[in-house]
């Protein structure tokens, strides 16, 4: 009978130990301490360590490149060793492919810059953007959007104010299809010649006119025809948005064929390259196309804040 109230006292405690809630964090505490150490003994655990530094990629830092001006910091890439041990204990091997990675940040960011245009994404980032330019061309945009939609692509469409304020319906359909939409003036002036004061009117005119009519902000401002000088581009940070230019011109303002459009394009598109164009007959006719021989270079097509994004593309 003794024995017998040994034992029961024994399982009480055991019991009691386990389930109290002040108790249990110590118990779960020592189980992870001894898989710690099962792990850090393991001959396959200590093979990750090992081959880590091999497959890892240190962040690129946002910096202002003598000819492209500002360029967009890029995550690296370190290696998960818990992750990528579990991944790999049921097979007992190293294995590469089951490699887990994780991104890591690059101290300096965009926006850590001095006020500078953009000309191109991080030149090792495999997605391209377009930036189309709207102020006339209403007869074929529904065209290119319909062309996007069915590519599943969502890419910038910078807006004329003055266009916007009469035409708020097609604003909101580009905002609907899922676009983001940009500031492009408000009356398509020469922005060089334009004093502070001037510049920073048509900004925020084309800011209020696209929040009205689209409930978007926008963060990015392309200037019209490229021509802007530094007091235009600090106008810009001041109202907190970006200043966008381009990488790669299709000229569809000229009416080209769609087969010398695409040629443009495709001779010179690369990793990180912004794509200017309008809502053209030419552009309308070559996109289906252009964005199939772009996908086949393997570069995905996003927006200008998808390209300016630090975030690593794995493939």
């Amino acid at each position: 009978m003794k024995k017998v109230s040994i034992f029961m006292f024994i399982c009480l405690a055991a019991w009691f130990l386990v389930n109290n809630p002040i108790v249990n964090p110590y118990v779960d505490s020592l189980k992870e301490s001894s898989i710690s150490v099962a792990k850090q003994a393991d001959p396959l655990y200590q093979s990750i360590i090992k081959n880590a530094s091999t497959y890892e990629i240190p962040p690129s830092d946002a910096k202002i490149d003598p000819v492209w001006k500002a360029i967009p910091g890029y995550n690296g890439l370190k290696v998960d060793l818990s992750a990528s041990y579990k991944n790999m204990k049921q097979n007992g091997k190293f294995n590469e492919k089951k490699l887990v990675f994780t991104q890591t940040k690059p101290r300096v960011n965009l926006q850590d810059l001095p006020a500078s245009p953009i000309y191109k994404g991080h030149p090792e980032k495999p997605m391209v953007s377009f930036i189309i330019n709207v102020a006339w061309g209403n007869e074929y945009l529904s065209d290119i959007l319909a062309t996007l939609k069915r590519h599943h692509i969502t890419t910038s469409f910078f807006l004329e104010g003055n266009w916007v304020k009469k035409n708020p319906e097609l604003a909101k359909m580009i905002v609907s299809s899922g676009h983001e939409v940009g500031n492009h003036s408000y009356s398509h002036p020469d922005m060089k010649r334009l004093t502070a004061a001037q510049a920073r009117m048509e900004m925020i005119k084309t800011n209020e006119v696209i929040e009205a009519a689209t409930g978007e902000k926008c963060e990015w401002f392309a200037p019209p025809s490229g021509s802007y000088r530094d007091e235009t581009v600090k106008v810009a940070d001041e109202l907190k948005m970006g200043t966008v230019m381009w990488t790669v011109d299709t000229v569809d303002w000229q009416n080209p064929s769609p087969e010398t459009l695409i040629n443009r394009v495709i001779s010179k598109i690369d990793n990180g390259s912004m794509v200017l164009m309008h809502p053209t007959a030419s552009t309308a006719k070559a996109l289906d196309r252009l964005i199939t021989l772009i996908e086949r270079k393997n570069l995905k097509i996003g927006t200008v804040t998808e390209l300016m994004s630090e975030e690593r593309i794995l493939k």
